[in-house]
């Protein structure tokens, strides 16, 4: 195990508040994320280093032996961040957000210029989005699921439809009477037969929707697996073949016909589209700035 500064930036935080919530809102993280780097820091030391109570993080001798050993070059190191950021050029935020990387490309990408601050983007699965949100690592983050952290907040803004679509020159044969006369086992039948596209990274939605719409798990491959949606969605364009994928991501492709919408479902599925953040944060004009533009300027 290595020391990590941010440890000891953490523990002298801790020192001078004295509480963990204290040090957490100095340092824009989550309470948990202070008690991680607390906790990091006495395994690498091998002492405790504070004595807890319900009101107040007390040091121990150990701790003041540390707390008087690193507080002149902690000091130090953080005078000279200060001065290097005050010889840029430009005053600067940067802020980091999370989200997949087909709501990234169909929205914020080409926005992404005009703003005023430095934007770091990531891209992963929910759940590790929602821990690194709650650790610090992200500022923003653009989900259809909600954790329980204490630490994280989350504002609806929008909504996306699971539906089934096929390239604009796929026959779909008897399947919209199937469907129409809720023969809903011959039109599963049906549909096994026909040539499918799904990601590499996340069948969700496949699974979802069938297991909702004909009561059963699938039971077969599909015949291309591509790296995501927008793949997806360029390689159905103007051919054949089926998917089931979010509809906000192919209604362009789907109202000049290189897509038809087969189905919704008998049972909708709909997933409403959150902003997640943490309740403290600093950079809350950045982060208000990225949210008008989902909620004022993209069409989801």
């Amino acid at each position: 195990m290595k020391l990590n500064l941010e440890w000891i930036r953490t523990f002298k935080a801790i020192y001078e508040h004295g509480t963990l919530t204290g040090a957490a809102n100095a340092l824009f993280i989550s309470q948990p994320g202070v008690s991680l780097h607390l906790n990091s820091l006495e395994s690498y030391t091998g002492y405790k280093l504070f004595d807890r109570s319900p009101k107040k993080m007390v040091p121990t001798e150990r701790g003041k032996v540390l707390y008087n050993f690193v507080i002149e070059p902690i000091n130090k190191l953080e005078t000279a961040e200060q001065l290097f950021h005050k010889s840029t050029k430009t005053d600067r935020a940067t802020i980091s957000i999370g989200m997949c990387f087909e709501t990234f490309q169909f929205t914020l990408e080409k926005y992404i210029s005009s703003l005023p601050f430095n934007v770091i983007i990531k891209f992963g699965d929910y759940h590790q989005m929602l821990h690194d949100l709650d650790k610090g690592l992200l500022d923003l983050i653009i989900t259809p699921h909600k954790g329980d952290q204490k630490n994280l907040e989350y504002q609806a803004f929008s909504k996306e439809r699971i539906v089934l679509v096929c390239g604009g020159k796929t026959d779909l044969g008897k399947l919209p009477s199937l469907l129409k006369e809720k023969k809903t086992k011959e039109a599963e039948s049906w549909l096994k037969q026909q040539i499918w596209y799904s990601t590499a990274a996340d069948m969700d939605h496949l699974k979802n929707f069938w297991q909702v719409n004909f009561k059963s798990h699938i039971d077969f491959k599909p015949n291309y697996i591509v790296p995501n949606i927008s793949s997806i969605v360029r390689c159905l364009s103007s051919s054949e073949g089926f998917s089931i994928i979010p509809d906000f991501l192919c209604r362009e492709e789907i109202a000049n016909g290189s897509l038809k919408l087969v189905w919704e479902g008998r049972n909708i599925i709909e997933n409403i589209l959150h902003f997640g953040t943490r309740k403290k944060t600093m950079y809350e004009k950045e982060i208000d700035m990225v949210k008008h533009i989902f909620e004022t300027k993209i069409d989801l």
